[in-house]
């Protein structure tokens, strides 16, 4: 779907108009092309006194062929307009033990705050709150996230920042977690992503033989695969290397075959709500694979009315689709050890399970089910070696949203960080970082895919 906006604000025209009236400025957004480099210029890292993820974070960039800016040659853009640019500023803040030691923060963004170029990236690295030996240092911990939320809005020009928490507790699992959570944070695969709390933990994790087809040779079930996200997705984790199982309806049949076709994967028609549909599944994937690496949860469906006037019809057929689905599946499949060690789940969520959405109590009561799931499961899947994550899209450009009436669209469009919506691509992206072998420690998170949209933020 077009966004006539967007173009028009692009132009001289607009641009000038822009300006002249406060409009708000979409900006252009740096999205992955397979053979980028991870940035497109140097990174600054930066850490409190004591902090013990620099070392590591400097390894992982270097790893990666990321430039690491010398801090000693720095200045402050403000003052000389001089200084050089950076793709990226990461700051270690698991240092800071009390409320006083946040004055580190500022000292280090502060004078780089105009320092970083267009879609550039922040990420503050911290210590989980709860991990924390003593209620200042968690307390300094916490303040890390509004950190991070108000960079997201401040600095603009499509500058996306996160905070990673790292468990104090980890394993070599935690170290590749880091690196594939970095690997994804600085590229342009999250693009549309922004204002995040990401949690990595223990967990098996495998760095892979090649980062750029971190999936090569997982066999990766995706339902809902005909159209819109779910067909981004099926190309995104094929691009990676997937061999991908592509789900949806019989009704759908058509353009699932030619999505299937097209990525060189497999499709299978079936209506999960069928009473017999996780048998008739786990059977298909037992015969033809064997197992199943990573499951992704994203067939979803609206049935919108107010509260008042909603049938039960609606009630029931959305939260079949959008929720008890997803549970009878992941029962058959751990039952019948379809998902070995190693294995990664993601469900599709959404802000309205997050802010709720009048019209769609049905929706967002799934949508909130779905994050419960994930919230449930995470503890006890990972006693399996098995990850459990979920996305939850913002507004993206879909046929869906393109059904929307335009004062309603357009409000959806510009009230994020962005100005503007997201595409398939970027919920796909995201999915595919969570579904990464080298993944395994990012485990029981709800990441948000919406450009820091201010509903549920």
């Amino acid at each position: 779907m077009t966004d006539r906006y967007a173009s028009f604000v692009r132009s001289g025209a607009g641009r000038a108009l822009v300006k002249r009236l406060g409009l708000p400025d979409p900006p252009r957004l740096r999205r992955h092309t397979p053979g980028d480099p991870l940035l497109p210029g140097p990174v600054l890292l930066g850490a409190a006194t004591g902090g013990r993820l620099a070392e590591p974070t400097t390894r992982i960039l270097t790893a990666a062929g990321v430039e690491l800016a010398d801090p000693a040659a720095t200045t402050d853009p403000a003052a000389t307009g001089t200084a050089r640019r950076h793709a990226a500023l990461v700051y270690d803040a698991t240092g800071i033990t009390d409320s006083t030691g946040l004055r580190q923060l500022y000292d280090f963004f502060h004078p780089q705050a105009r320092s970083v170029l267009p879609s550039g990236r922040v990420i503050v690295l911290g210590t989980p709150p709860e991990e924390c030996d003593a209620p200042r240092e968690a307390t300094a911990q916490r303040a890390l996230e509004g950190l991070t939320r108000s960079i997201g809005k401040e600095f603009g020009r499509g500058i996306t920042a996160q905070l990673v928490y790292v468990t104090a507790n980890g394993d070599a699992g935690t170290t590749t977690g880091l690196e594939s959570t970095l690997r994804f944070l600085l590229s342009g695969r999250s693009a549309y992503v922004s204002a995040q709390v990401v949690r990595v933990g223990a967990g098996a994790a495998e760095p892979p033989a090649d980062w750029n087809r971190p999936l090569d040779g997982q066999v990766v079930l995706v339902t809902g695969a005909a159209r819109g996200i779910g067909a981004a997705l099926a190309r995104v984790l094929a691009r990676d290397g997937a061999r991908v199982v592509a789900l949806d309806v019989p009704a759908a049949g058509d353009e699932l075959a030619a999505v299937a076709n097209e990525i060189g994967g497999t499709a299978v028609q079936l209506d999960l709500t069928a009473p017999d549909a996780p048998t008739r599944l786990a059977d298909h994937l037992a015969d033809r694979h064997g197992h199943v690496d990573v499951v992704v949860h994203n067939a979803g469906i609206t049935r919108d009315k107010t509260l008042g006037r909603m049938d039960a019809d609606r009630w029931n057929s959305v939260l079949d689709v959008n929720l008890s689905s997803q549970e009878r599946i992941n029962d058959v499949l751990l039952e019948r050890g379809l998902i070995p060690a190693g294995g990664r789940i993601v469900s599709v969520s959404s802000i309205a399970g997050i802010a709720g959405n009048r019209g769609q109590t049905n929706y967002a009561t799934s949508k909130a089910g779905v994050i419960g799931l994930v919230h449930s499961l995470a503890p006890v899947l990972r006693e399996r070696g098995i990850s459990i994550n979920a996305v939850a899209p913002g507004f993206i450009e879909t046929r869906m949203t393109a059904r929307i009436p335009l004062v309603i669209r357009e409000a959806g469009r510009r009230m994020n960080s962005m100005a503007q919506g997201g595409q398939p691509v970027d919920v796909a992206e995201t999915i595919g970082w969570l579904a990464w072998p080298a993944s395994g420690a990012v485990s029981g998170n709800v990441v948000r895919v919406c450009g820091q949209s201010l509903l549920g933020a």
